[in-house]
């Protein structure tokens, strides 16, 4: 049975309100109140950003809020895909269209590309909503190009959300706390070997290359 937060994801209202209700919000909870979070969002979100001539391939993108950030300042035959699972995600996606922007359905547990497709693939704030989300993490680095980016935006466990009741509100939910080492020691079973992993608040963000 789908838990509460996916059952969200793919409700047209949640989709509707997603990028300028939602997300602020939920960035504002991960910082209680202040703005760590949402600045080191931002500076992480303008490095993979920069120009250049790449493909980018943004996994689980809801309704493309990243997905057009990402694509902005890419030349050449630089594109970014966005892969969601959720249809209403999809649909308010393809509303905003950008000239370097396309969107697919799909299952982050298997993405519908080729080994060693991109050159940049991105996953934020989806990972503690997915089940089983570690063997997401294999295919993340699967469609990766050798000499490619992984970046990761997700939940870790700190002293206020290994709280009991934080973390059964959050188990009932859905959502996922991920230890401190979990992303990151799933990269290196995968065959990163050079990662940098920043904890922020009550998030973590990990930008993997792989080998």
């Amino acid at each position: 049975m789908p838990s509460i937060a996916q059952r969200l994801m793919g409700n047209p209202l949640v989709s509707a309100v997603y990028e300028g209700v939602w997300r602020p919000v939920f960035t504002r909870i991960f910082s209680l109140g202040g703005s760590g979070t949402a600045e080191f969002d931002k500076a992480f979100t303008a490095y993979l950003a920069r120009a250049g001539e790449r493909t980018i391939l943004d996994v689980a993108c809801g309704p493309g809020l990243y997905t057009r950030r990402l694509a902005a300042n890419l030349t050449g035959t630089g594109h970014c895909v966005g892969v969601d699972f959720s249809e209403a995600m999809l649909a308010r996606a393809v509303t905003k269209p950008h000239p370097r922007t396309s969107f697919i359905r799909g299952d982050a547990h298997r993405l519908p590309f080729a080994d060693d497709s991109f050159d940049t693939v991105t996953c934020f704030a989806a990972l503690y909503l997915i089940p089983d989300p570690l063997p997401v993490i294999d295919e993340l680095i699967r469609v990766t190009r050798p000499g490619g980016e992984v970046a990761i935006f997700t939940s870790v466990v700190t002293g206020l959300t290994s709280l009991p009741g934080v973390k059964t509100i959050g188990h009932l939910g859905g959502y996922r706390f991920f230890g401190r080492d979990e992303i990151t020691d799933r990269l290196r079973l995968a065959g990163v070997g050079r990662i940098e992993q920043t904890v922020v608040d009550q998030g973590q963000f990990v930008l993997a290359f792989k080998d």
